[in-house]
């Protein structure tokens, strides 16, 4: 589905960008999402069978919409990126905004010439509207500004990473993620990601004891909420560092589940 929102196809002020938007079910998302990449000379959507507004709120500020069947997030970017009509791709998700910080250093670094193949974008985290500027968080980084020929995601279902066919550099300017706007979103993601990983540990050979199961979540609540200073931000630190541990160990409990299957099929 083709469109021409207004300010498209390399008019003055946009750059040689196409900006990527993968979504299914974010009617929520979609158009403040959107509305921070307009400067893009290309707005994609690929859309994995939304059953509520998404395509159609999006229509008017994409350059095109097209359709996907979903089997990854990985292989869902690869399978648009070819596609992308500019030399520069800029992928985005629908919870993340482009801060007018980060539009001007991608300004800058495609008006001055890029340095890099690729770029690290780091990202101000938020939970429940809040952000959380400690335990880690403020470390998070994605590669998400990239020379479309030379950029592509390794086929692992979780936790996926450009890899960058060249050097990759660091922006300044940072996206807004809106991480967890809500719990009940968030204990379903949480719920399919952490199968999504033990699934692809236990086909690598990986195990887990009850042991490990225990460490690894005690770890990761010391690690974030003492190390990293998590409890400097009170109240909402301590429930991202609870929630972190959580999932940690519901990854683990899946690992040891398949590991006591491989083991003891009775």
């Amino acid at each position: 589905m083709t469109h021409k929102r207004q300010g498209s196809g390399r008019q003055p002020g946009t750059l040689p960008v196409s900006a990527v938007l993968t979504t299914k079910n974010e009617e929520g998302n979609v158009v403040p999402c959107l509305a921070t990449v307009q400067w893009a000379a290309e707005v994609i959507v690929v859309d994995s069978g939304s059953s509520d507004e998404t395509v159609a709120r999006a229509a008017p500020l994409a350059d095109r919409v097209l359709h996907h069947e979903y089997v990854s997030p990985a292989r869902q970017k690869n399978w648009i990126i070819p596609q992308a009509q500019y030399p520069w791709v800029l992928i985005i998700d629908a919870d993340e905004r482009v801060t007018p910080e980060l539009e001007a250093d991608i300004r800058r670094v495609m008006t001055t010439g890029p340095e890099h193949r690729g770029y690290w974008i780091y990202r101000r985290n938020t939970f429940l509207g809040r952000e959380v500027r400690h335990g880690g968080w403020q470390k998070d980084k994605v590669i998400r500004l990239f020379a479309r020929d030379h950029g592509r995601y390794p086929d692992v279902r979780v936790h996926e990473e450009l890899a960058v066919d060249g050097s990759v550099g660091v922006l300044q300017g940072r996206f807004l993620h809106h991480t967890i706007p809500s719990l009940r979103g968030y204990w379903a993601k949480m719920e399919r990601y952490a199968g999504w990983w033990a699934e692809g540990k236990a086909e690598a050979g990986k195990r887990a004891s009850t042991w490990s199961v225990f460490f690894h979540t005690v770890g990761r609540f010391g690690k974030m909420y003492i190390i990293r200073g998590g409890f400097l931000d009170g109240g909402h630190g301590l429930m991202v560092s609870i929630l972190a541990s959580f999932s940690v160990f519901q990854k683990y409990a899946n690992l040891w589940e398949l590991s006591r299957t491989r083991v003891d099929p009775d």
